[in-house]
C-alpha cells in the first residue's frame, strides 16, 4: 500500500471497503484531493490569485497520487479552476482517459488577506488596520463564510457522485473547502483551528456512499513520503 491511511475508517479504494452484500453499482466513492505543494517563495496567502503553480515537488506529489489511483475505477475528475488544482488533476485523469471538468464550486475560500503575508511578527497581523477583520472567528470575519463554503462543496460533491454513480470521482480542491465539507458531513462545527485540519498536501479525503447514503469517510496520504520535503507556507 502506498502512503498513509487513517486506520480508524475504511480506506477509499472501491475494492477495499464496503459490505460484500452491497451490489457494486450501489457503491460510489467521491475523493476530495487537496492539490500538491505550490511554488510560493514570497510566502503570501495566495488564495484565489492567478499565477500560482505547483512546485517541482508539488508535481511529484500529483504524479504519486495519479499512480495511487491509476487502478481505481475513476469515472469523473473535477477540479477547482485555479492552476495548482488543474495541474494536480491532470495526472489523475490521464491514466483513465478522462477530461478534467472545472467547477467554480470547489475553488479556494475567499480571504481578505489574499496576496499578503500573514504572521504576527512580520506579517499583516502587525498592522492595526487589519485587526477589525479578526473579530469573528466563527463566521469568519476575514473571509467567505464557512457555511457558504460547505454549501457549495456539498452541491459539487452531490453532482460528482451522481455523475460517477457506481464508480469513483475525484474532486481536486483546497484544504479549507475539504475540511469544511468534512466537518459538515460529520455533523461537527464549522469553525476550527486551521492548524488542526487533517488535510495534508495531496491527501485524499474519501467519501464512501452506499446508494445515496454516506457510509463512511476515510483519509489517506498517498504522497506521505514527499511531505517532509515540503516548505511551510501560506495558502492552501
Amino acid at each position: 500500500m502506498t502512503g498513509n491511511e487513517d486506520a480508524a475508517t475504511p480506506p477509499g479504494h472501491a475494492g477495499r471497503a464496503g459490505s460484500g452484500d452491497v451490489a457494486a453499482d450501489q457503491r460510489t466513492v467521491v475523493h476530495l484531493l487537496r492539490h500538491g505543494e505550490v511554488d510560493n517563495p514570497s510566502g503570501v496567502l495566495y488564495g484565489r490569485l492567478p499565477g500560482y503553480h505547483l512546485s517541482p515537488l508539488g508535481r511529484e506529489m500529483a504524479q504519486m497520487v495519479g499512480t495511487y489511483l491509476a487502478d481505481n475505477d475513476v469515472a469523473v475528475v473535477v477540479s477547482s479552476p485555479l492552476e495548482r488544482a488543474q495541474e494536480t488533476a491532470a495526472p489523475i485523469a490521464e491514466p483513465h482517459g478522462l477530461a478534467v471538468r472545472l467547477d467554480d464550486r470547489v475553488i479556494e475560500g475567499g480571504n481578505y488577506f489574499e496576496g499578503l503575508t500573514f504572521g504576527v511578527g512580520d506579517g499583516s497581523l502587525r498592522q492595526p488596520r487589519h485587526w477589525p477583520r479578526l473579530t469573528n472567528p466563527f463566521r469568519p470575519s476575514w473571509g467567505e463564510p464557512y457555511v457558504e463554503i460547505a454549501e457549495r462543496m456539498l452541491s459539487a460533491i452531490a453532482d460528482a457522485r451522481t455523475a460517477a454513480r457506481g464508480h469513483e470521482a475525484v474532486i481536486v480542491t483546497h484544504q479549507l473547502p475539504v475540511w469544511v465539507a468534512r466537518c459538515r458531513l460529520e455533523g461537527r462545527r464549522l469553525w476550527h483551528d486551521p492548524r488542526r485540519r487533517q488535510c495534508s498536501l495531496a491527501s485524499l479525503t474519501s467519501l464512501i456512499y452506499v446508494g445515496d447514503e454516506l457510509s463512511s469517510i476515510s483519509y489517506t496520504e498517498p504522497a506521505a513520503p514527499l511531505l517532509p520535503r515540503a516548505h511551510a507556507g501560506a495558502g492552501a
